[in-house]
């Protein structure tokens, strides 16, 4: 079993076969499958807990319909794994509270039927088979608080929720690795042969193998090692409405894919956000900001498709509506870099998620089968050299929020 704990003199580690940094689900599952493989392994995160930043700040979903076949792949097995988590982990008494409550991409607008459309063929050519196309009254018949403006949509009732603090606190309790709280990567040392040292605020940790997994931060760690990363942090907001009648409990999460908005239910209120096309990059933080009438512009984006929030608003009160933050990271083809970097031997990326609890369960798992050696960096489509390659594909699938 890990452990997990604010370091001590007497428990500081001076070596270590690989240092991940960065103790958010991603991190968690890379240090669990790193020390799977038989590798002696210690994590570095900064703040008091493990998911406490971009993680916790997650609507807590998962879904296998991706258009690209690189994420799907890692989607479908992040579900299969999700699905099997206390056998895997050997963490019996972890229960994810996975609740097949689906996913629902609808739009009003006839021209993007089409690609909706397209979108389920992808689909099933990628072998998520159970993805649906509806149009028109079988949307309304389906999901009845669904506006008649509604033309198109896609579903897929085996996608769905789960405990993201669970998930990672799983990974991190069926490792055998040291995950080390309240440590923040402070310095990448190099030599001759590549990485050499992880420097912290408590001391160093002697290392040939560093896997840069800070989220937000990954870009931060890459220049520590003399490294320009192409990756962006935008900050995303949600909203928790506090329970209302008038929400239905029963509903999965709704996806406006015209305004790029979306709702779920939660113990009765709901989740509300969106992810604004327009955010500029900026700086990663610990606790970005919020805008107080982000929950006004989400719920007037929300009323055309799913008319019944116009009621929620009518007595909404200000303290029945939580706000709060996170950060996206988006790379040029906003999609996630895993594998080595050549130009620094020892120093590897798994970065650059906006689907991050969605998908880290196997990308944790390829990045610890490339470093093991089973997997060649070749044959891992999201391998960072993939730019300088040429081999690259922009991403297509909807709720990215980044056109």
């Amino acid at each position: 079993m890990g452990t997990i704990g604010t370091p001590s003199p007497e428990t500081w580690p001076a070596t270590a076969e690989a240092v991940v940094i960065g103790g958010g689900i991603v991190g968690a599952a890379t240090a669990f499958w790193l020390s799977r493989a038989g590798v002696d392994t210690v994590l570095l995160e900064m703040k008091s807990d493990l998911g406490s930043l971009t993680t916790s700040k997650s609507i807590e979903c998962f879904r296998a319909q991706f258009t690209e076949p690189a994420m799907s792949e890692l989607a479908q097995e992040s579900i299969r794994i999700y699905e099997s988590f206390p056998e895997i982990t050997g963490v019996g008494d972890c229960d994810l509270a996975i609740r097949y409550s689906g996913y629902l991409f609808v739009t009003d607008q006839p021209e993007l039927a089409g690609t909706l459309r397209a979108a389920v063929d992808k689909h099933r050519m990628l072998g998520v088979t159970d993805s649906e196309y509806l149009v028109g009254a079988e949307i309304r018949e389906r999901f009845p608080f669904i506006s008649e403006r509604a033309v198109a949509a896609t579903f897929r009732q085996r996608d769905g929720a789960l405990s993201s603090h669970a998930a990672t606190q799983g990974f991190a309790k069926g490792s055998s690795a040291r995950f080390l709280l309240n440590t923040r990567a402070t310095g990448i040392r190099t030599d001759g042969q590549g990485v050499s040292a992880v420097e912290t605020q408590h001391g160093a940790i002697a290392t040939r193998l560093v896997v840069d997994a800070a989220g937000p931060f990954a870009g931060v760690v890459g220049r520590m090692a003399g490294l320009d990363l192409p990756l962006q942090t935008v900050r995303r907001q949600k909203a928790y409405i506090a329970p209302r009648p008038q929400i239905p409990p029963d509903a999965p999460l709704v996806i406006d894919v015209a305004r790029d908005a979306y709702w779920r239910p939660e113990t009765g209120g709901a989740f509300i956000a969106w992810v604004d096309p327009d955010e500029p990059a900026g700086a990663p933080a610990e606790n970005p900001p919020t805008d107080w009438d982000f929950p006004a512009v989400v719920l007037e984006k929300l009323i055309p498709l799913t008319p019944f929030w116009e009621d929620v608003c009518n007595d909404l009160k200000g303290g029945q509506v939580l706000l709060s933050a996170g950060q996206y990271v988006y790379t040029p083809d906003d999609q996630p870099l895993i594998g080595p970097v050549p130009d620094l031997p020892g120093f590897y990326l798994n970065c650059g998620y906006w689907a991050g609890v969605m998908l880290s369960a196997a990308a944790g798992k390829r990045l610890a089968s490339i470093v093991s050696g089973a997997l060649p960096p070749g044959q891992n489509p999201l391998r960072p050299t993939r730019y300088a390659e040429g081999v690259i594909s922009s991403g297509d699938s909807f709720l990215r929020g980044h056109h």
